[in-house]
């Protein structure tokens, strides 16, 4: 799963909540499928804009992300990069379009089960787990100090 971080939590609860108040959804769209309302919220761009960025190289996010180099200065790829200052590898990238992290499905509500790709609803619930999850690591890491405790008599 992807690296914990405040930043990637608070970008996919944004996503799943436009996701939840009708924002649209199109998985076949650049600017509108799982990543596209991620890299919406990461970079304020709509859905139009993602879209004319993501065609200047062939291919969904998953495959842009796997050819990403860094060195390139494609429209498409600094959309990638911005994807992974956020934490998410190539493998993540791909698991958010798909639904696939087997780590999020076995916590889905309700046990695990199959999501499909291309049902909001499933994407919201699939954002949501893994904000949770993530959420739930970082306060595992967080250590408190020890507090001396005096008893007044």
């Amino acid at each position: 799963m992807a690296h914990p971080n405040l930043k990637l939590i608070e970008t996919l609860r944004e996503a799943a909540q436009n996701l939840r108040n009708g924002a649209d959804y199109a998985w076949g769209h650049h600017g509108s499928c799982n990543c596209g309302h991620i890299l919406q919220v990461v970079t304020h761009l709509n859905k139009k804009e993602i879209l004319e960025h993501a065609q200047t190289i062939h291919g969904e996010w998953t495959e842009i992300a796997e050819e990403y180099c860094g060195v390139t200065n494609a429209p498409a790829y600094l959309l990638v990069s911005k994807l992974e200052k956020l934490g998410l590898t190539p493998t993540d990238i791909h698991n958010l379009e798909y639904l696939e992290d087997r780590t999020v499905l076995e916590n889905l509500p309700g046990g695990f089960r199959w999501l499909k790709k291309n049902v909001r609803e499933d994407v919201i619930v699939y954002f949501e787990t893994m904000t949770e999850m993530m959420e739930e690591e970082l306060l595992r890491k967080i250590e408190l100090p020890k507090m001396e405790v005096t008893v007044f008599v």
